[in-house]
């Protein structure tokens, strides 16, 4: 909660709690989720970070936590996006396409109508254990501007930002938004001179 309330006094529109996933860091409970989620002010969005496929898994993972968004981390069936809307109408629906190739613009165009939102990070989710986030690794922008350019729903950018390379991607990528996680933190704890100095930046580039 002390985390979530230093990102929020730098500028924060939204959090990110990340439940359960095959790798990567900042994993914390669904109990925890909750009780954040519950604290945050109704103006800053509460993400559910989740790698679960089913909708019904999906579905109870969302009555037990509470948040008001749902980041999908990794591929869903189509029919998995209808059953969400039918069952929770109020959740927003965020969707992680994950920049290897040009079929990444593909991937993400196929399920526009689908989600409120495409969220554009560096993972693998062929690798044996997949990475599904929190890699700290930048990708290819240039694919990345070409979803911007061509989805009409917003569009936010994740992978490997911090306060060094923000303004670049920013100015080449041209995102609704950002998504930041181990650019501002050391050793696994938020670092508020880097969060600082991430938001600093960001707030010249308006």
């Amino acid at each position: 909660m002390d985390e979530a309330k230093l990102a929020i006094k730098y500028g924060a529109s939204a959090i990110g709690l990340v439940s359960e996933m095959p790798s990567g860091p900042g994993v914390i409970s669904e109990k925890l989720i909750l009780k954040i989620a519950s604290q945050i002010p109704s103006n800053i969005k509460t993400f559910l970070l989740t790698s679960k496929l089913a909708t019904e898994d999906i579905i109870l993972q969302l009555k037990k936590c509470k948040t008001n968004t749902v980041q999908l981390v990794d591929s869903v069936e189509l029919k998995v996006y209808n059953k969400l809307r039918k069952e929770i109408p109020e959740i927003s629906i965020v969707q992680v396409i994950h920049i290897a190739g040009k079929e990444s613009i593909n991937n993400a165009r196929k399920v526009e109508k689908y989600v409120d939102a495409i969220l554009l990070d560096s993972g693998n989710q062929n690798k044996k254990i997949k990475e599904l986030g929190g890699t700290g690794r930048t990708h290819n922008w240039e694919i990345s501007r070409q979803i911007v350019d061509q989805l009409k729903i917003p569009v936010y950018l994740a992978g490997g930002l911090n306060a060094e390379n923000i303004k670049e991607a920013v100015q080449f990528v041209h995102p609704y938004g950002v998504d930041l996680c181990s650019g501002v933190k050391t050793n696994n704890k938020l670092d508020e001179d880097k969060l600082k100095r991430f938001f600093d930046t960001l707030k010249s580039l308006n």
